[in-house]
């Protein structure tokens, strides 16, 4: 109540409120923003002037490195869960019945590191899900949590097995231990992230080019004079000079 007009850009990463200051303020907005399990700060002034394109980060950069980690690890983790289906040996001490802990907790520790350097989809599918308005992140959180719960809950089982000397118990859930899903999940979605923000950053550089193509400055007509401006500095009813094979500045 008391907003007039939002206007929201993806690519610079920003959000325009025309809104009544009698009535609400930046930080009734922020809230709301947030009860939707968002995020949001003040921007100054200066800098929507000068907000472009050019200032926009690339996050295919940040993925990449998440990903590579991610795919490194879960390639172990392969190996030690599936590694016996393609004839691959396993170590002594994570082969047999008897190492059944060690192998689990080979496993854990390793999604564990996966599930950390992804964590950013914990964080927003639990805001999501906190605030009633569950999206896609919220469907990853669950379904590789679901998968590493239920990994835990066999570790503990199969140590409950070691202990009372039920080797049929352990081998059992020695077979059903989800870690690799868990890790699978958090991987082969964070390359369709990538790929998208790829795609988002081509656009973006399309656009970088074509703003570096803008002049920088301007000469506007002031007292009868021309006068030299940088374009942030042009104003609504300004008049300004273009000179024959210069480009329009605003």
């Amino acid at each position: 109540e008391g907003v007039k007009k939002v206007e929201v850009n993806l690519l610079l990463n920003n959000m325009t409120v025309e809104y009544d200051e009698n009535s609400v303020s930046q930080n009734d907005i922020i809230k709301a923003v947030e009860s939707g399990g968002y995020t949001a700060s003040p921007l100054n002034e200066d800098k929507v002037k000068t907000s472009s394109v050019a200032e926009v980060p690339d996050e295919s950069l940040d993925l990449k490195k998440k990903l590579q980690w991610s795919v490194v690890l879960l390639m172990i983790l392969m190996y030690v869960t599936m590694g016996h289906m393609v004839g691959l040996a396993l170590p002594s001490f994570l082969d047999g019945v008897k190492n059944a802990i060690p192998f689990a907790m080979t496993q854990l520790i390793l999604t564990s590191i996966i599930m950390l350097l992804q964590k950013h989809y914990y964080i927003n599918g639990w805001k999501a899900l906190k605030h009633k308005a569950a999206n896609m992140d919220t469907l990853i959180m669950l379904g590789s949590g679901a998968a590493y719960i239920y990994g835990l809950f066999a570790i503990y089982v199969m140590g409950y097995g070691l202990g009372h000397g039920n080797l049929e118990m352990v081998m059992h859930y020695r077979h059903q231990l989800y870690f690799e899903s868990a890790a699978m999940i958090l991987t082969l979605i964070t390359v369709g992230k990538m790929l998208e923000a790829r795609s988002k950053g081509r656009t973006t550089d399309a656009l970088k080019g074509l703003m570096k193509l803008a002049p920088k400055k301007a000469v506007i007509i002031r007292e009868g004079k021309e006068t030299e401006v940088d374009i942030t500095q042009v104003v609504q009813g300004d008049e300004f000079v273009v000179r024959p094979g210069e480009n329009i500045p605003v």
